[in-house]
């Protein structure tokens, strides 16, 4: 009976130290797991403005990525049917959207660009590049003859909400680009580059950025550009075109028509 008390006790020593060891690979696994993620260490949005009301948005993601996820992430360099929601669910962030967004009408012609995998010690940094367009970023009024007044529409904004308002995030940054030859009319808040001249304004000025935390509650910005006599005589004819087509097309053929039977009455019936 001693005996078998013995190699029972020995039995149920080694079982507890399984069941030891099993929980212990459990706890280790969430932390295993952790050590696979991504980082967004900072996000740049450009807006470029154009004669249109529309924008071209490029976005650069800045990404820290582990060890254990750059296969992933080298995987994913390769896919061209990935949309917003396919890179957020891959680098598990609701961080990753498009910060100019016309809610009614969307974005189009969306595209990515991932960057080649620089390594370090503890994993890889990359860039995310998204481009996009977005329509009725701007409304515009002829003031002047070839003087058009261009106004921001602060509702496309679509950063981190607070309750103020909209502000940019940690280690975010925020640019507007305007056409060359335009002149400031109104911005607020002020930009943090470039720095206003001596008198307050902008002189030939068309790249404006505001930094991480910059509230944009009140957000506001207004140029006004200058059409040269050929932009003029070029906007109106095109103008002509785009209002009357059908009966450009129309007198096109109805031409076409009179010159055909021209020459089959002149050349090819016979007197």
């Amino acid at each position: 009976m001693l005996i078998f008390s013995r190699v029972k006790d020995r039995d149920i020593m080694r079982l507890g130290r399984g069941y030891a060891l099993i929980f212990a690979l459990i706890a280790m696994l969430p932390l295993t797991l952790a050590s696979a993620y991504y980082n967004i260490t900072a996000i740049n949005t450009t807006l470029i403005l154009n004669a249109s009301t529309g924008g071209r948005i490029t976005e650069t993601y800045s990404l820290f990525i582990s060890n254990s996820s750059i296969s992933q992430y080298e995987a994913s360099r390769g896919a061209y049917n990935y949309s917003i929601s396919d890179w957020q669910s891959i680098l598990n962030t609701p961080l990753l959207s498009e910060h100019i967004l016309n809610t009614r009408t969307g974005a189009s012609n969306v595209t990515f660009l991932p960057s080649a995998l620089i390594l370090t010690s503890q994993g890889g940094a990359a860039d995310l590049i998204i481009s996009y367009y977005v329509y009725n970023v701007t409304t515009v009024n002829e003031i002047a003859p070839r003087q058009f007044l261009y106004t921001f529409n602060d509702s496309v904004l679509n950063f981190a909400h607070t309750a103020s308002g909209q502000e940019l995030g940690p280690s975010q940054r925020f640019n507007i680009l305007i056409p060359k030859g335009s002149r400031l009319v109104s911005i607020y808040p002020l930009p943090d580059l470039p720095p206003a001249s001596a008198t307050g304004s902008y002189t030939n000025v068309t790249l404006f950025s505001w930094y991480s935390q910059e509230p944009l509650n009140s957000f506001s910005f207004s140029y006004i550009t200058e059409q040269s006599p050929q932009q003029e005589v070029l906007s109106y004819f095109n103008g002509i075109y785009k209002n009357d087509r059908q009966l450009i097309y129309l007198l096109g053929v109805v031409i076409l028509g009179v010159f055909i039977a021209y020459v089959y009455l002149k050349f090819v019936v016979p007197e």
